[in-house]
């Protein structure tokens, strides 16, 4: 079993920023606005909070959840995203995010092979959330679909990116 011992301090980040850009790249595919936004953002916040509190489950999962519900899991994760993102130009971000995430693929691959599957399965899990929580199109909440073709085609591509079957 993998575990934050297994990583040097620079691939933990990049472990721990991995669910916000898995929940990012769907919402770079099709940007829904403010409140969309928000419930993008909280469904894969509250994918993360339940894979902390799970039992049973894959203990490299477990523990970067556990990590990111914690202030200084928050905060590494945060600087790895600022460092990554910045001064990236809004055309550019989802191919930045998803060459990030095919690069915590191969390292989970690398360092964490019993794992990762389960590890990158719970990353397209968490951009399937994001991907549902808020209706793309209609008006003011009516209509729409749940899943818009770009965010299909954004899963995807970072299933793809993740080396999932």
């Amino acid at each position: 079993m993998a575990a934050k011992s297994d990583f040097t301090d620079q691939e933990w980040s990049q472990l721990l920023s991995a669910p916000t850009l898995a929940a990012m790249a769907v919402t770079l595919a099709e940007p829904s606005g403010i409140w969309g936004m928000l419930k993008e953002g909280m469904a894969s916040a509250r994918a993360v909070a339940t894979a902390a509190t799970a039992t049973g489950g894959d203990a490299l999962v477990h523990e970067i959840a556990t990590s990111l519900t914690s202030s200084d899991g928050r905060h590494a994760a945060l600087e790895a995203m600022k460092a990554e993102l910045k001064g990236k130009a809004p055309a550019e971000l989802k191919l930045h995010v998803m060459n990030r995430l095919a690069e915590v693929g191969a390292l989970l691959d690398a360092k964490a092979a019993p794992d990762a599957p389960a590890a990158k399965a719970w990353l397209a899990k968490i951009a399937e959330m994001a991907a549902e929580a808020s209706s793309e199109g209609g008006f003011l909440g009516f209509g729409g679909v749940k899943v818009s073709d770009a965010e299909k085609a954004t899963i995807a591509e970072l299933r793809t990116a993740l080396k999932l079957a």
